[in-house]
């Protein structure tokens, strides 16, 4: 179960052998806007929207006044369990920094060629890397931003990657994550329906024991704090994370409340499916029953954390 989450950071590893390998043999069908990832090409756009939007409100909030179109611009981005690269060519395009990493090698083939084809995106703007979040944290680089997007699901430890995804951040930076709720209606419509119906989705996709709830997130993350390096991180060397950080005082979310969640400090917005028209919306905040499947999520680390 997801429930409890400790707090300290956990060196257990989150790849899931079997995941990895059933996403590896899809990798030739990322890009086809019709077959086994349809779904994700029609929710990307909705994605990048919300993700857009929370950082134009953000800077907003810290006293800027970015261009709403270049708010991504020159920021450092890492795309975790990026598949086959359609979250990271939308960044690159919007000017991020983009590194997109996957455990897969095959997914992190297909990306690269894909890219490679495109001559407006920038070799220097859009990375892939074929390597993991945790190998990712003993490099001395971190980001603005990082996005794990429908990866949750997916992985063994949850509290162990979220505490990975997290520490990849800077201060102030924003973690954005995509996921599925744990509920009789998930299971019914990105299973059954889905998989065992309607055949859209690959048997053996999902796991609903793997699902994780809004909630869960909110009280992992009110109950977080953040580790500081009281030694730096050399990239190449091993590091111990028990040995190298300490817990800071402040949770990542600091209200008390069941059902209030600071605007500055998180998120939660439930994405819905339209059949009728086959796309996705963003369903508006708070909106009754919308998070009862496919929903994003957003926190923000604190910015008075050292590094």
């Amino acid at each position: 179960m997801f429930l409890p989450l400790a707090r300290r950071l956990s060196t257990a590893a989150s790849v899931n052998a079997q995941e990895i390998s059933h996403f590896s043999s899809l990798s030739a069908h990322w890009w086809d806007e019709h077959g086994e990832f349809q779904y994700l090409h029609k929710m990307n756009p909705v994605r990048m929207d919300f993700l857009r939007h929370k950082l134009l409100e953000s800077a907003r909030d810290d006293g800027a006044d970015p261009d709403p179109a270049r708010v991504l611009a020159g920021l450092n981005v890492v795309d975790v369990g990026c598949g086959g690269g359609l979250l990271s060519e939308s960044l690159a395009r919007l000017g991020a920094n983009t590194l997109g990493i996957d455990a897969s090698e095959q997914n992190i083939g297909i990306a690269r060629q894909h890219a490679s084809t495109d001559p407006k995106l920038e070799p220097s703007s859009l990375l892939y890397q074929h390597t993991t979040a945790e190998a990712l944290l003993k490099r001395p680089k971190r980001f603005d931003v990082v996005c794990s997007m429908e990866v949750l699901e997916h992985v063994d430890n949850p509290a162990s990657f979220l505490s990975t995804c997290a520490e990849l951040l800077n201060p102030g930076g924003h973690l954005f994550l995509s996921t599925i709720s744990r509920t009789p209606l998930a299971y019914f419509l990105t299973i059954f329906m889905a998989q065992d119906v309607l055949r859209k989705v690959s048997p053996g996709t999902h796991t609903y024991d793997k699902y994780i709830k809004p909630t869960e997130l909110i009280q992992f993350f009110k109950s977080y704090s953040s580790p500081t390096p009281q030694a730096p991180i050399i990239e190449g060397e091993p590091v111990s994370l028990a040995e190298s950080l300490k817990t800071s005082a402040r949770p990542w979310i600091t209200s008390h409340s069941a059902s209030y969640i600071p605007r500055t400090q998180a998120e939660v917005r439930g994405l819905i499916y339209n059949p009728l028209f086959g796309d996705w919306l963003l369903a508006p905040r708070d909106a009754w029953g919308s998070l009862e499947c496919n929903y994003m999520f957003w926190v923000r680390k604190p910015k008075d954390i050292e590094i």
